[in-house]
């Protein structure tokens, strides 16, 4: 099972949402967890770290869910890897958590975006609200957007206009596909480079809360 950490409240009731944040290429399991009190009140928030050095592949002294070939493609294999990975986590966490969790929310960063969007999209139905923070839609084998795959899920999709890393030109390519296939989709645009900023985090706690509101 993959590494992580937990952040739960001191109140923390069963039913509680559960959210699982991924970082990003070259980080580590802690980078995402300061988002935690911020993102859903009351809800246990999981941080997984990726299953692959980065250093072998350039990446700095962190981990990574993949190889990036370049564009908007993963290296299928290391790809597919984290992609199992990540289902057996995600299978294996509520039992290890210390009250019963209720709705999912699945979402990262870069690379952790990429992974929680192309997770959502393999697996139909099994994660209700995803969000991808400047990330890619990922050409691979076993993802794409069709009425089945998005069918049961909200995504949340934000992006830097500015960015260096991941260009804005996929995030309006990955998102024509999402409506295309006619995905329940929250995009939103920031005048930045490839980071998440506190405008992002403030419309990802309001869309969560709108969707826990049901």
């Amino acid at each position: 099972m993959l590494k992580y950490e937990a952040a739960v409240p001191p109140d923390v009731q069963d039913g509680a949402p559960l959210v699982v944040l991924l970082h990003g290429r070259g980080a580590d399991r802690f980078d995402l967890l300061s988002l935690a009190p911020h993102l859903a009140p009351g809800a246990i928030v999981v941080t997984p770290e990726a299953p692959h050095s980065g250093t072998q592949w350039g990446y700095g002294p962190g981990w990574a869910w993949y190889q990036f070939m370049g564009g908007t493609v993963p290296e299928p294999q290391s790809f597919e890897a984290s992609q199992q990975a990540l289902a057996e986590f995600l299978g294996e966490i509520p039992a290890r958590l210390p009250v019963r969790t209720g709705p999912l929310v699945l979402g990262g960063f870069s690379q952790g975006g990429t992974m929680s969007l192309a997770y959502a999209l393999r697996n139909p139905g099994a994660v209700p609200m995803v969000l991808n923070l400047s990330g890619f839609f990922a050409q691979h084998p076993t993802v794409a957007a069709t009425p089945d795959t998005v069918r049961g899920t909200r995504f949340f999709w934000g992006h830097g206009t500015m960015d260096p890393a991941i260009p804005f030109a996929m995030a309006i390519e990955g998102r024509a596909a999402l409506r295309a296939a006619g995905a329940d989709l929250e995009a939103r645009d920031y005048p930045t480079g490839h980071g998440i900023s506190p405008d992002e985090v403030g419309h990802v706690k309001a869309w969560i809360q709108q969707g826990l509101a049901g």
